[in-house]
């Protein structure tokens, strides 16, 4: 099912009805400030199987996830000072930040280190179905694995008939987030993306 959600200014009845889907236990697409993600509550275990599933991902592999703002972010990841600055500084943004996980993320989305990707992106349809989930969204991008990510909401919804909803929030890019670790006050970039990263080497 596609669901055309204005991008500028999203209309309240349709997030809420987003939000209900995944309330429910569904699984959609949706728009990100850089393409298109994939995603569920953080807290649905079947989501998160069926997602492993629909993208041909290898289950080694964890998802990051989206939250609100940072003090949700604080709620599921250590902040430390200095994360929290350049946190503050960047988003929202189309960066993924690599932080130490706090006892509330599921095993699911942490890797064996115990840390876990987060992101806040510049967009406001995927904030607002976040905060009418009242949850962090999980984010991977719309693609099988390995392959391109897909910006078409139109493609999206005949290419993944096993999703829920696909929310049409306009064509997008096929870029990805900058990701940057940020563990244990080291700062270190492991993939450059649409972020800008040249402020890590000032």
């Amino acid at each position: 099912m596609l669901l055309e959600i204005n991008p500028d200014n999203p209309q309240p009845r349709l997030i809420e009805q987003v939000a209900q889907c995944l309330l429910d236990g569904g699984v959609i697409a949706y728009p990100t400030d850089t393409t298109y993600g994939i995603g569920c509550s953080i807290f649905n275990k079947k989501g998160l199987e069926r997602i492993y599933q629909v993208k041909h991902r290898d289950k080694r592999k964890p998802f990051s996830f989206i939250c609100n703002d940072l003090s949700e972010v604080s709620r599921y990841a250590r902040l430390s000072n200095m994360a929290f600055k350049v946190m503050r500084r960047y988003l929202p943004g189309p960066y993924t930040f690599v932080l130490e996980a706090s006892r509330e993320v599921p095993d699911l989305l942490t890797t064996r280190q115990k840390t876990v990707g987060i992101r806040i992106p510049d967009n406001r349809i995927c904030l607002a179905i976040v905060n009418a989930l009242g949850a962090p969204l999980v984010t991977t991008s719309a693609n099988l694995s390995g392959e391109e990510p897909v910006g078409d909401p139109y493609e999206i919804n005949q290419r993944f008939a096993a999703l829920d909803l696909v929310v049409d929030g306009g064509r997008l890019t096929t870029d990805v987030s900058t990701v940057v670790s940020m563990v244990g006050d080291q700062m270190e970039l492991l993939r450059q993306g649409a972020g800008d990263s040249s402020w890590m080497r000032q």
